[in-house]
């Protein structure tokens, strides 16, 4: 009994002491999970008074430098920010790019959801400033993470596949009101996946039929397109195509009624016309779903960045 008792003890205080350091390893934010690294919480950039975050993962063997992935959240620019339309919408996704041979972050920007006086606090171009400070931030840190800052893919859904298309069209020489910029940090990326993103946001207020999205769409740019055509002009990504942009991977689907499938096919059709790289999966009876898991992604990122 007495030995029983001893052995006891003895577990109990394995498991405390276990627990004591599982407890300051998540503390920290880094963590190990198999042949992946992952630290949390870690302050890319700061807006306004207000702290980015980002979330990273890394294979912990593995010749490099790596390329590199930038995960963005949908979310309607935050209209619906909250748990799981955050950057942890994409927790399991860094895990599997970094599996997969990547360094791949998750990237909070500032929602529309905030706000100041009764109006939206942080209305566009404010997303967009902080995704590409975030692949600003990936370039900064490619020594201390084994980053090749020449391969950088977006991969977004919703209306993070709309700032995944902007970064991979505009070139990060297009100056942007409010934002300082770091010459020496490129904010353009070399592939694009976009999971049901929006191209046209003047077309995107008008059509979508999905209760929501009209409200999402005006609080992000300040009001209608009646009101603000260049504005929305701007900011929709089939105004920035051109043939030597990043070749992009569309997947839509053909029975989304909150991202219409024409958002896809008229930026295809138009990609076409002038000979940019652009591939659209349209699937069948499918609706606005977060396919990040689709079979063609990694096929298509290994092709362009590998």
């Amino acid at each position: 009994m007495k030995r029983w008792r001893s052995s006891m003890r003895s577990e109990r205080a394995l498991f405390a002491i276990l627990a004591l350091l599982l407890s300051l390893v998540f503390l920290s934010g880094t963590y190990a999970q198999a042949d992946v690294t992952v630290e949390r919480n870690i302050v890319y950039a700061t807006h306004e008074g207000m702290d980015l975050r980002l979330d990273i993962a890394f294979p912990i063997q593995g010749k490099g430098p790596l390329p590199a992935l930038i995960f963005i959240s949908g979310s309607g620019w935050g209209h619906w920010w909250g748990p799981s339309f955050d950057r942890s919408q994409y927790s399991s996704a860094i895990l599997k790019a970094a599996k997969n041979g990547y360094v791949a972050i998750a990237a909070d920007y500032r929602p529309t959801s905030i706000r100041a006086e009764g109006s939206v606090k942080y209305p566009y171009p404010c997303q967009l400033i902080d995704v590409r400070s975030a692949v600003r931030w990936l370039r900064g840190h490619s020594l201390t993470y084994n980053i090749d800052p020449s391969r950088i893919g977006a991969v977004g859904w919703s209306s993070g596949a709309h700032l995944s298309l902007l970064l991979g069209l505009m070139g990060s020489e297009l100056r942007i009101p409010g934002e300082a910029m770091d010459e020496d940090l490129s904010s353009t990326v070399q592939a694009v996946v976009s999971i049901g993103g929006p191209t046209d946001l003047a077309l995107l207020y008008r059509e979508s039929t999905f209760l929501g999205i009209a409200d999402a769409v005006s609080e992000l740019m300040g009001g209608s397109p009646d009101a603000l055509g260049q504005k929305y002009m701007e900011a929709s990504p089939i105004h920035y195509l051109h043939k030597g942009s990043a070749p992009i991977l569309m997947i839509q689907g053909a029975a989304d009624l909150e991202v219409p499938p024409d958002q896809a096919t008229l930026f295809a059709a138009r990609a076409d016309d002038i000979g940019a790289s652009v591939r659209l999966i349209l699937l069948k009876y499918l609706g606005h779903i977060n396919l990040v898991d689709n079979k063609e992604i990694y096929p298509f990122l290994d092709s362009v960045l590998k």
